[in-house]
């Protein structure tokens, strides 16, 4: 007789499925889920053309050609975690002002940038991103969305969702032959990344460290070897192999996408 789990033991196998996908396979079922809403408030940078959001503490580059938009944040310290939290997408909803406009429920954006501390203004005037405040300094065709600019800064609330993406997770190339520095972009699910390893050709999993933002680095000669990367989910026990995601031949300055994303 065929033995029948517990319907716990399910779940607890569901929850803790690691995805390991080569091209021809299909990518994750997704697991993250939205957060409860919490208060907050809400600043903007820039001007209507959302030029001043480029580049960025989590290393995205041209935001508009990376597939972000101008829906993304700056997030103050406390939410942006030393980076683990970049590529994460928040729901915000302006709250009980009068620059708030009723009929836009709400926004959602993705975390590419930093706010960081102004420790010369109090927290309650000016110095918006201190610790321990949790704050978003949106960018202004974002902020538009939701409330007259004039008012500078509203009451918000917020919660973390789903980052909806299309395609795979993609992997731009920095570095040299002896130092291959990536950044991860396009991250579907909970959008943050916690651990990644390289693999080359004619070598065993390499761990790779914490760069910043949403970058990771090894130090070891990878040069003329096709690659492969294993990545974490910060956010959710999911991880995923995409198998000779760069060539041999492989160069700095190019991106490489996979087939492969949390959802």
């Amino acid at each position: 007789m065929a033995s029948i789990l517990p319907f716990c033991s399910l779940l607890l196998i569901t929850w803790m499925l690691t995805i390991i996908g080569r091209p021809e396979e299909a990518a994750a079922t997704g697991i993250f889920q939205p957060s409860q809403w919490e208060l907050a408030h809400a600043t903007f940078y820039g001007d209507e053309t959302a030029s001043a959001t480029m580049g960025g503490a989590c290393g995205y580059g041209n935001l508009i050609e990376n597939g972000y938009g101008t829906d993304t944040v700056a997030l103050s310290s406390t939410l942006f975690n030393s980076g683990y939290a970049c590529g994460s997408c928040f729901q915000i909803k302006c709250y009980q002002s009068s620059a708030c406009y009723y009929n836009v429920p709400f926004i959602t954006v993705t975390a590419t940038n930093l706010c960081p501390p102004n420790w010369a203004q109090s927290s309650d005037n000016g110095g918006w991103c201190n610790p321990p405040r949790a704050h978003f300094d949106m960018s202004k065709p974002a902020f538009m969305k939701f409330a007259d600019w004039h008012a500078g800064i509203v009451p918000v609330m917020y919660r973390r969702v789903p980052c909806m993406r299309s395609g795979g997770i993609r992997l731009r190339f920095e570095g040299n032959g002896y130092w291959l520095l990536v950044y991860v972009m396009n991250v579907g699910g909970g959008g943050d990344i916690s651990g990644m390893w390289v693999k080359g050709s004619q070598t065993g999993w390499i761990s790779m460290s914490h760069n910043w933002g949403a970058t990771y680095q090894a130090f070891s000669a990878l040069t003329g070897q096709s690659l492969s990367f294993k990545i974490t989910s910060y956010s959710t026990p999911q991880t995923v192999i995409a198998w000779n995601v760069a060539p041999p031949n492989w160069s700095v300055g190019l991106t490489y996408s996979t087939d492969l994303n949390f959802y």
